[in-house]
């Protein structure tokens, strides 16, 4: 028997996957997609995600002007984390006010969409030209000419860094 976890298949006679060990992992979002946002601020998730978002989902101010999209067990675990250490630390207090005050939960409609909320299409500078990409656990709406731009500007030193960021291990 296979089942689809996120996207890979795992199947029931590898012994190292077996056992649930990967049932409790979190989705894998991956990839670049081109929807638009409608008139009313509508946008289609693109078809991968949706599965993987599950129901029920919260959109939130995310890092360098874009809106996160995370499932809801992603987003608990995220406020938890950040709440452990607020009260004592000015920058967690500080992140959390901006982080939750921002955030919406979402319920995809029944052709798909979500309605990205007027306060965080401003934030982001969303029009009708976006571009949402995977970044593993979440995923990222980007204006689409603010995603051009910081993917120029990144890109050339993403070979450079990769030393820094990627433990030692073969590919």
């Amino acid at each position: 028997m296979v089942h689809d976890i996120g996207t890979e298949s795992v199947s029931d006679d590898d012994p190292a996957q077996s056992g649930g060990m990967m049932a409790d992992l979190p989705p894998l979002l991956l990839g670049t997609y081109t929807p638009k946002i409608d008139a009313k601020g509508r946008m289609a998730l693109p078809a991968k995600f949706r599965s993987q978002l599950g129901s029920g989902m919260v959109m939130a101010r995310g890092q360098e002007r874009c809106v996160y999209l995370l499932p809801q067990s992603e987003f608990r675990r995220i406020a938890v984390q950040i709440q452990r250490t607020s009260m004592g630390n000015k920058a967690a207090r500080d992140y959390l006010r901006v982080f939750l005050s921002g955030a919406v939960d979402q319920e995809p409609d029944k052709q798909g969409r979500v309605l990205v909320p007027q306060m965080l299409r401003d934030y982001a500078n969303l029009d009708s030209d976006i571009v949402v990409i995977g970044v593993g656990t979440r995923a990222e709406i980007w204006n689409r000419q603010a995603w051009e731009d910081y993917l120029a500007d990144k890109e050339q030193g993403y070979s450079d860094i990769a030393d820094d960021v990627l433990p030692a291990m073969e590919f």
